[in-house]
This record gives C-alpha cells, sequence and structure tokens, in this order.
C-alpha cells in the first residue's frame, strides 16, 4: 500500500469508530433523531435476539422509544471493535463491516433513582452483553448504517 492508502484507511477507520461510539450514545441519551440520521436509505436494524423487533431505522427507533423510557439510566459499551472494508462496485474501501462486543448497564425508572440534581443513583437493575454486527456504507454525507443485528448472549437483572 502507498502511505497516501494508509491514511485514507486510517482516516476511514477513525471515521467508522466515531460513527459507532455515535450510535451509542443516541441510544444512551435517547436521541432517536440522531438515532435515526445514522442510516442509509434502507437501513435496518435487528434486535429480536433481545426480544426486540427487526425493521427499518424509523421502525426500531419507535420500538427503542418505548422500551428504553423504562430506564432511567443506560450505558451502552461497545469495545473490542473489528473493523473491516470491502468493495462497492469494486471501490475498495466504500463498504465497512464492525463485530464489536458490547455490555450494557441499566436502572430502571423509578422514584428510588434520584440522586444530586435527579441523577441515577445505585447500581444498574438490569444488565446484558453480546455482539453488535454493523454493516457500513460510505454516502456522500459520510458513513451511514445499513445493517445493525444485536446478539444478546446474557442478561442478569
Amino acid at each position: 500500500m502507498t502511505q497516501r492508502v494508509e491514511l485514507a484507511t486510517v482516516i476511514d477507520r477513525l471515521a467508522v469508530d466515531e460513527w459507532v461510539t455515535e450510535y451509542a450514545a443516541a441510544l444512551d441519551d435517547g436521541d432517536w433523531t440522531a438515532y435515526r440520521a445514522l442510516f442509509a436509505p434502507g437501513g435496518r436494524a435487528d434486535y429480536r435476539s433481545a426480544g426486540g423487533v427487526e425493521g427499518d431505522a424509523e421502525e426500531v427507533a419507535q420500538w427503542l422509544a418505548g422500551s428504553l423510557r423504562l430506564f432511567s439510566m443506560r450505558q451502552h459499551l461497545i469495545v473490542n471493535r473489528r473493523i473491516r472494508f470491502g468493495a462497492l462496485e469494486q471501490d475498495l474501501g466504500d463498504t465497512a463491516r464492525v463485530r464489536a462486543d458490547f455490555i450494557n448497564p441499566m436502572r430502571f425508572a423509578t422514584d428510588r433513582d434520584a440522586g444530586p440534581e435527579g441523577s441515577p443513583a445505585g447500581a444498574p437493575d438490569f444488565e446484558c452483553g453480546g455482539r453488535y454486527d454493523f454493516g457500513l456504507v460510505r454516502t456522500a454525507d459520510g458513513w451511514r448504517f445499513i445493517e445493525v443485528v444485536v446478539t444478546e448472549k446474557w442478561r442478569r437483572s
């Protein structure tokens, strides 16, 4: 590889990694507008292994908004990210696959949660972990998800 190609690959890796972080932040903050904007047109997500739904970004965002309302504290920790770039129409680097592990502690929303200034207090009531498989495509607006698949491997409540 030339230095120019290596630099472009590093820049793409950072951009894809940041996109996964934006995904976690949108879920934790309950920012469903931001969640929808993470997806390319026609992008889909599959949360069925976690007891959820599979569908386009709009359908899934609606389900997430209702389901995650139960939790006053959410923290999606997405780690061990493995990024691989692929070809789209013979241009290397226009698609990416990310496989990453997650742990997700959450606290049920109740009156006993309130700590200083309304912040959640205490340990999480619910935790789950597993793996994410993200499919991304480069668009005119940057990287966007075309697929998010959640494989929940364990949970504790």
